[in-house]
C-alpha cells in the first residue's frame, strides 16, 4: 500500500503542473485568437493521459487505503461524515476528483469535434479550467505538502 501511496502522492506533482500549462495554454490561445497548433493539441492530450493514471492510481489506493472507511464495518457514515479529515479522503477528495476527470475528458473529446482553432481552444479553456478548480479545491494540502 505505501508504494501506491507514495505513486499517487508524486504523480499528483505532475498532474497540478501539466493541467496548469494546458489550461494556461488554452486560455491564453483563445483570449488572443491565435490558431490552435500541434502543440496545443499535445498539451491537451498529455492533461488527459496524467489525470487518467492518476485517477487509477488513486482508484486502487481507496481500495487499500488505511484512512478510507467505507469498506470498515466498525465505522458508521455519520462518524466519516463528522470528521473532516474522513470526510475528505472518503467522499470530497475521491467525488471532486473524479469530477475533475470528467471535466478533462469532456473537454478533450468536444475540443476534438470543433474544426477551428477559437472553439477548439475555448472548449480546452472552458473544461480544463473548471477541472483545474476543482483539482485544487480538494487536494488534501496538510498532508500533501509535508509528504
Amino acid at each position: 500500500m505505501e508504494i501506491i501511496k507514495f505513486i499517487h502522492s508524486y504523480w499528483a506533482y505532475l498532474v497540478v503542473i501539466v493541467v496548469t500549462v494546458a489550461t494556461i495554454n488554452a486560455v491564453i490561445g483563445y483570449v488572443t485568437k491565435r490558431e490552435f497548433v500541434p502543440r496545443d493539441f499535445r498539451l491537451a492530450l498529455f492533461a488527459l493521459i496524467v489525470t487518467h493514471i492518476q485517477f487509477l492510481i488513486g482508484f486502487v489506493l481507496f481500495f487499500v487505503s488505511d484512512k478510507v472507511r467505507w469498506f470498515d464495518s466498525d465505522t458508521e457514515v455519520s462518524t466519516i461524515m463528522k470528521n473532516s479529515d474522513l470526510r475528505l479522503y472518503n467522499l470530497e477528495h475521491p467525488l471532486v476528483m473524479i469530477l475533475t476527470v470528467v471535466f478533462i475528458t469532456v473537454g478533450y473529446s468536444k475540443h476534438k469535434k470543433k474544426l477551428t482553432s477559437t472553439p477548439k481552444l475555448k472548449m480546452l479553456a472552458i473544461f480544463y479550467t473548471l477541472a483545474l478548480i476543482l483539482l485544487l479545491s480538494r487536494i488534501p494540502w496538510s498532508s500533501w505538502l509535508t509528504f
